[in-house]
């Protein structure tokens, strides 16, 4: 099982901003790639507020399970 590392705050942020991005009031760019890249980042900033675990916090080492 995957130890969480993110705080109720930081996954209220990820989840509000997930769903943001996702959404109809999602930022519209004129090039593809980085409409792309917005829609991949929100569904990975979705994930990561549900399982309460974010890969680049385990590698730098921070923990913010008790914030």
């Amino acid at each position: 099982m995957i130890k969480q590392n993110l705080g109720k705050l930081d996954r209220i942020f990820r989840f509000v901003l997930g769903v943001w991005w996702i959404g109809p009031f999602a930022p519209i760019y004129y090039t593809p790639w980085l409409n792309t890249v917005i829609l991949i980042i929100a569904w990975i900033a979705l994930l990561e507020s549900f399982f309460g675990y974010c890969m680049l916090h385990d590698a730098f080492g921070i923990n913010n399970k008790n914030q």
